[in-house]
Order: structure tokens, then C-alpha cells, then sequence
């Protein structure tokens, strides 16, 4: 059976029933969609050769002969993870937003917000199983479309704004990319038949010169989505205006888009670049990472504090890839699978105190417009906008906690693994920056520690003393995210065994293992 087919397919002929079927309908229906998408990724990884490092269940089939432009898809350890992952969390999605008018004040138009939903689940599931690069770039670009009504539609105060931003800085990158895969397209002529097939151009000798422009074409299509500063400002308007469930959808899987492409592309078919550019791609690693982290810092929106810290956690998954040895592109995948959990638990559980709150505010801020967008007394400027919800919110404090030691790198969860192992692949070659790199996890403990200082304990704040504790539907969102978070901290094995026979298979991997053999 053509299971990979099937997982992108399933989603958009659920989006179809959707838009046919009653609204009233609709929640079920996705519920019904993605518990598909998710068995048929567990049958996957049961049908999955771990020891293999090719791809397996593939299909290829002639779609557009005249431009060997082929039907090819397929699994190996670098996609089969993030499959998983979008797996878990597109499902979870669906629970998040089972009240999604009411939350955004959008009542009577789910089914518009749940067909938007499933096609932007069937672009994921595309993209991480695309083999032929225009394939490729069709689901990558599948996506914002939903994405960007999702947010423009049923996000904050600045919707239209957020989305706009977000889809001009991602079609800004797709242009790029679009033009460096013609390129390769036709470079590969010289090199053999032309071909758009990932798996052919990787094993072809092509020129140093060409690769290097090449690379950069593709770093940028791929930098924006992961996003990589300077292009990093479209993510925090997109997660602050973003209803809860497409932040954790877009933390969660979309990023990974971005480091899947630059570990797909610009590492297995463009590996032999010249050094500057690894070089390069490490530095900006590790200025996500200390951009990311003290921005993080800075904040009073909490929702804005998790989304620089994306930036920053991303940037140990850039440090990783530009390494380029079997544990950096094992931490890399490890990384992305991990921050894709946490960063899923955190906007959660974002969600669950602004509901209840209506706002998100560590510390409220003092501009008046913006306490007037958001309908907050002019009095409360500067003051704190919570303190002690340990008391009235146990549960709740409890799942937020764990939620920030995981992502703060506490041993025994899957945020330190990753980033460990990130670290330990990066040391070989960039012994500096890896130094520099370890310094973002400090501020990163710092942050996360002194939000539960401000908001959970200290002296109860009597306007939320009633806050009621967190609900069921809510905790069955979080509790599987925190279930595997632990879980993985506790057996990384899990994950870096699906990975490890493809890893050490890439070509440039085998280069640097021979290198660092014959020191």
C-alpha cells in the first residue's frame, strides 16, 4: 500500500468533506482526518528499516516526461521523525481547536477554519515526503496559503498585518529557492540527464563554483522559514496575532521546514560547498541563538517570549547541520523533533492562561496603544499581570513548569538531549562558537526561571485569584506532548536510532568522519 501517498492525500480529501459536509461536522471530521494521518505514520515507522540508509516506500512515477519532472516520494531517518512529529501535532491541533470561533470571537465559521487547517497538514506531510525537488517546492509553498488566512482570519487585533508580513517574507525566500532549483535543474545536464530527482543530484559531481551559488539560493528560501536573523521578524508578529493552535502548528512543524530543507538540500545534495558557507551558517546559529535568547529576555508578552525563544532554540539546529557530522545531523533531526514538542507545550499552555485572562502580559506594558488594542485599564501600566497562580492554578503551574524545564534543557527531557547532543557535533568544528552557542543556554534558564517567579509565585495578584485550574480537553492536548517529552529525555535512542544508518550514508557526513579519522 502507498502509505506516503496516503498521508498527504488523507487531509485533503478530509478538507473536501469538510467544505461539503455540515459545520457542525467539521471538528470531527479533521479529528477523524488526522487520527488517520497518524496511524498511517506509526504503520510507516513499523514498515521502516531503521539499519537501511536509503529511502524506503518510495514511488516514482513519470507526472510531467517532457521535464523529467517525476511522482517521487519516499522515507528515510531525516524525514521519518518530522513525519511523527507533524503526525502528533497536527492531531493535537485539532483538539486545540475544538472552540476555535468562540476563542476568536469568529462563531459559524469553522468550517472555513478546519478545511484551512487539513490543507495546510496535507502540505506538511507532502513536503517531508517529496523526493523530486519541484514536488518539493510545490508543498512548500502549498503552505501559506492556509497559513496565511489562518492567521489573517482568525488571529489578534494586528491579523491582517501578521499574515501579510508572513507571506511576503516566505514568498520573498520561495523565489530564490524557485531559481536555484532550475538552476541545479540545468546544471545537472552537464553533469548527466537532467533531472529534478534529490537522490540523482546527490550523487552527481557537480562544480564547487555552481554549488556555491547554488547553496545560497536555497539558504535563503530555507533561512526565512527556519527563521534566520536578519529574516527572523515576521515570526514573532505571526505567533502574537496567531490563534493558539496555528502557533503551535507553525513552531512545531513549520520551522522544521526550513532545517529539513537545509539538511534535504543544502547538506545531501549541495554538501560540497565551500567551507565559508558551513562557516557562515554556524555564525548565524549561534546569533540566533544569543539574539534569540536576550530578545527573550526583554519581553513582557509571554506569547512573544516563546516565540524568540524558537529563534534561539533554532539556532543549535543550525550550529548542528553546519557541523556536519554524524552527531550534529543526529542532534539536528534530534533537535528539531524535540523544540517541535516543547515549543508545541509552550504555546499551549499560552493558551490556556489567555482564555481565561484575556491577555498574556508578564509584565503589562506601558504604551498606551497597545493597552488600549488590547482593552487593559491605562492603570495598570508597568505593573505585573499575574503573580502567584501556583495557588489557584496547581495543575496548570505544574504542566507550564514542566513544559519551561524541558525547554530550559533540565536532564532527563528531550530539550537537553538536543541540545547536548547539538553541542557535542559542533565541538569538533567549531570549538568557538560552540562555547559562545552554551552561553544562550544560560539565558535561556534565565528567562524561563524568572517567568515562573513572576507569574506563578510571590504574592497572589486578587484580580486572577479565581482563574479557574485547567480543563480536561486542555490537559489532553498537553499531556502527550509532555509524556514524549520525557520519554525521549529518558530514551533519545528512540528517535536518533531512526536516523543514524541515513546520517552516516550522506556523502559530506563521510568526508568528515574521514577527516577527523586522520587527525
Amino acid at each position: 500500500m502507498d502509505y506516503l501517498t496516503l498521508l498527504w492525500l488523507v487531509p485533503l480529501v478530509g478538507m473536501g468533506v469538510v467544505l461539503l459536509a455540515p459545520k457542525s461536522f467539521s471538528r470531527l471530521i479533521s479529528l477523524v482526518a488526522t487520527g488517520v494521518t497518524l496511524l498511517l505514520s506509526l504503520m510507516i515507522w513499523n514498515a521502516f528499516d531503521s539499519s537501511v540508509a536509503g529511502h524506503q516506500l518510495g514511488v516514482d512515477v513519470e507526472w510531467i516526461p517532457q521535464f523529467n519532472i517525476r511522482y517521487l516520494v519516499g522515507v528515510d531517518g531525516l524525514s521519518l521523525a518530522l513525519i511523527l512529529l507533524t503526525a502528533v501535532i497536527a492531531i493535537i491541533g485539532v483538539v486545540a481547536s475544538w472552540n476555535i470561533g468562540a476563542e476568536t470571537h469568529r462563531e459559524g465559521t469553522e468550517k472555513a477554519y478546519f478545511a484551512m487547517y487539513l490543507l495546510l497538514v496535507s502540505g506538511m506531510f507532502g513536503f517531508f515526503v517529496a523526493l523530486d525537488l519541484i514536488l518539493f517546492y510545490l508543498f512548500f509553498e502549498l503552505t501559506l496559503l492556509p497559513m496565511y488566512f489562518l492567521i489573517g482570519v482568525w488571529g489578534g487585533p494586528r491579523r491582517e498585518y501578521a499574515a501579510i508580513k508572513f507571506f511576503l517574507y516566505t514568498l520573498f525566500g520561495s523565489v530564490f529557492m524557485l531559481v536555484a532549483i532550475l538552476a541545479l535543474y540545468f546544471q545537472s545536464g552537464a553533469a548527466g540527464a537532467r533531472t529534478f530527482s534529490i537522490p540523482e543530484l546527490a550523487a552527481m559531481d557537480l562544480p564547487v563554483q555552481i554549488v556555491n551559488w547554488l547553496w545560497f539560493g536555497f539558504y535563503l528560501g530555507f533561512a526565512i522559514k527556519v527563521p534566520v536573523f536578519p529574516f527572523h521578524t515576521w515570526l514573532p508578529d505571526a505567533h502574537v496575532e496567531a490563534p493558539t493552535p496555528i502557533s503551535v502548528i507553525l513552531a512545531g512543524v513549520l520551522l522544521k521546514m526550513g532545517t529539513y530543507g537545509l539538511v534535504r538540500v543544502n547538506v545531501q545534495t549541495l554538501g560540497n560547498a565551500g567551507e565559508h558557507w558551513w562557516t557562515f551558517l554556524a555564525v548565524m546559529g549561534v546569533v540566533n541563538i544569543l539574539y534569540g535568547s536576550f530578545c527573550a529576555m526583554a519581553q513582557r508578552d509571554l506569547k512573544k517570549l516563546v516565540a524568540y525563544s524558537s529563534v534561539g532554540h533554532m539556532g543549535f539546529v543550525l550550529l548542528a547541520i553546519a557541523a556536519r557530522t554524524p552527531e550534529g545531523i543526529n542532534g539536528a533531526i534530534f533537535q528539531m523533533v524535540s523544540h517541535g514538542l516543547l515549543s508545541g507545550m509552550l504555546f499551549l499552555v499560552v493558551g490556556v492562561i489567555y482564555v481565561r485572562a484575556h491577555h498574556r502580559y508578564i509584565v503589562y506594558p506601558e504604551d498606551e496603544a497597545e493597552l488600549e488594542m488590547y482593552h487593559i485599564d491605562q492603570s495598570k501600566a508597568g505593573r505585573l499581570g499575574f503573580g502567584g497562580l501556583a495557588t489557584s492554578m496547581p495543575v496548570y503551574t505544574g504542566v507550564m513548569t514542566i513544559a519551561f524545564f524541558g525547554s530550559l534543557g533540565l536532564p532527563g527531557m528531550s530539550g537537553f538531549i538536543g541540545e547536548a547532543l547539538s553541542l557535542m557535533g559542533a565541538w569538533r568544528v567549531y570549538p568557538t562558537l560552540t562555547v559562545l552557542a552554551a552561553v544562550g543556554i544560560l539565558v535561556g534558564a534565565a528567562y524561563f526561571l524568572w517567568t515562573i517567579q513572576r507569574m506563578f509565585l510571590g504574592e497572589k495578584n486578587p484580580e486572577w485569584a479565581e482563574l479557574p485550574d485547567i480543563n480536561a480537553r486542555e490537559l489532553i492536548a498537553l499531556v502527550p506532548l509532555a509524556a514524549l517529552v520525557i520519554i525521549l529525555g529518558v530514551m533519545p535512542s528512540l528517535a536518533t536510532d531512526l536516523s543514524k544508518a541515513s546520517v552516516h550514508g550522506l556523502e559530506v557526513v563521510q568526508d568528515m568522519i574521514a577527516k577527523f579519522a586522520n587527525l
